[in-house]
């Protein structure tokens, strides 16, 4: 039997087959994701083939089909493993604020390291507007000037005040969008405020103190009335890359890799310490946000340390 997988808690899948039938089902043998180990091997949007098991819903997951793309991540657990996120998407929407939290604006750059090697459209939200006072909203609209200007889609919400939220809700109906963002954002709410009947839990504690705690605990697909999905997924703490190298980093920062032709040594320009760096030259020259280079230039460091110590320990 074929079917989507619609949950994942790690130890078991929810998959959904044409008719609408839920099974439950777990998985036989090991699944590989290049060279790395998988702390999940199957991901919510994936298309797979199980067996039935008895007669009560539950299957066997036998084969996982190709998939057009995924968004991948260093397990926060296990250092060299990695973990799915989702599969099969058309859109990833990622949900920051500027204000309860203070916006980490490395977060968003290191987000889109997982959707960018796909070339997978990304939404960026910022929500909780209504919290946002003059100071707020000049650093929103510096960072949606930012994003914008390299092809980003940006908007602003409020999911209290019901501030763009339709406009938002009408950028997912008809496709499998991933929600994701940093704990305490405020993204079930506003998953809820766009779909009121999935019903997604919330802190107790309001977003809007400033502590709240994310509380969804998996991924899961909900289908959208008008046609198309959501994956809601975790909220996240921070993020690593041990699946990265240092090109990889460099060639996924969009608007470095297409200043990257006129460097001197091109393609493989780490645009840090080179001669005739046309990516430093545009930084400093304000073509380039400086905000984006230095999360990026944090990025490579983490990188190279992380490799130092990887070649003292093994030597």
């Amino acid at each position: 039997m074929k079917g989507i997988v619609t949950k994942s808690t790690g130890s078991w899948y929810a998959v959904r087959t044409e008719d609408n039938t839920l099974y439950e089902c777990r998985i036989v043998g090991k699944f590989r994701l290049k060279d790395f180990e998988l702390t999940n091997p199957v991901a919510v949007g994936d298309m797979v083939e199980f067996e039935p098991e008895g007669s009560d819903n539950k299957g066997l997951i036998r084969k996982i089909h190709s998939r057009s793309n995924y968004i991948v991540r260093q397990s926060p657990r296990v250092k060299h493993h990695l973990h799915l996120i989702a599969a099969n998407i058309d859109q990833a929407v990622i949900i920051v604020t500027i204000v309860q939290p203070s916006l980490k604006p490395g977060f968003i750059d290191r987000y889109l390291l997982m959707t960018e090697p796909h070339d997978i459209p990304v939404i960026i939200v910022f929500n909780k507007v209504d919290l946002y006072d003059e100071e707020s909203m000049e650093t929103l609209q510096y960072f949606r000037k930012v994003y914008e200007s390299i092809g980003y889609r940006t908007c602003a919400v409020s999911a209290l005040e019901r501030t763009g939220i339709e406009s938002l809700k009408k950028e997912l109906i008809g496709k499998i969008s991933l929600i994701g963002g940093q704990s305490g954002v405020g993204k079930s709410s506003l998953v809820n405020a766009m779909f009121p009947d999935f019903d997604l839990k919330t802190s107790q504690i309001s977003d809007y103190s400033g502590k709240g705690v994310h509380t969804t605990t998996f991924a899961e697909m909900y289908h959208l009335d008008g046609g198309g999905s959501i994956i809601d997924t975790p909220g996240i703490k921070t993020l690593t890359f041990n699946n990265l190298t240092v090109m990889d980093v460099a060639h996924n920062f969009r608007e470095m890799f297409a200043l990257s032709v006129h460097c001197r040594f091109g393609g493989s320009c780490t645009h840090i310490n080179e001669p005739q760096c046309a990516v430093r030259k545009a930084v400093e020259e304000g073509e380039i946000s400086e905000i984006r280079y230095q999360n990026y230039i944090t990025i490579i460091d983490e990188l190279n340390s992380q490799n130092y110590w990887e070649r003292k320990k093994n030597m």
